[in-house]
């Protein structure tokens, strides 16, 4: 459960405290947009299935050292799609901060050393 006052765009720790989380809705949104556009588009359509078939290979099978990375950027390329960021304006970085120094305090709870790093 996420303590932000907007868990769309957040930094939590999961239950046990071990790992940080960063959640950024909005950058899904945009992906399937982009990818939906691209595939809506008759020039391209083809050679978006056509990586995304590729990309699902190589999801499904071993796959070699960079394989994975190579095969969604082919995707991103073939559907023109942006780069994942989004924009974070003074209100929402300063509670991203705070959000991240908590989730951070709480990563070091169990590891002094690190903590020091």
């Amino acid at each position: 459960m996420s303590e932000s006052t907007k868990p769309q765009l957040s930094f939590t720790t999961d239950s046990t405290w071990f790992h940080g989380r960063l959640r950024v809705d909005q950058i899904r949104t945009d992906t399937l947009v982009q990818l939906v556009a691209g595939w809506g588009d008759d020039d391209t359509r083809d050679d978006v299935i056509a990586t995304l078939d590729k990309l699902a290979a190589v999801v499904n099978s071993p796959r070699r050292e960079g394989e994975l990375d190579a095969a969604i950027e082919e995707v991103e390329g073939v559907a023109a799609m942006d780069t994942a960021q989004v924009e974070v304006d003074v209100r929402d970085g300063r509670r991203l901060g705070r959000e991240l120094a908590v989730v951070v305090g709480r990563l070091g709870r169990f590891n002094p050393v690190r903590r020091a790093s």
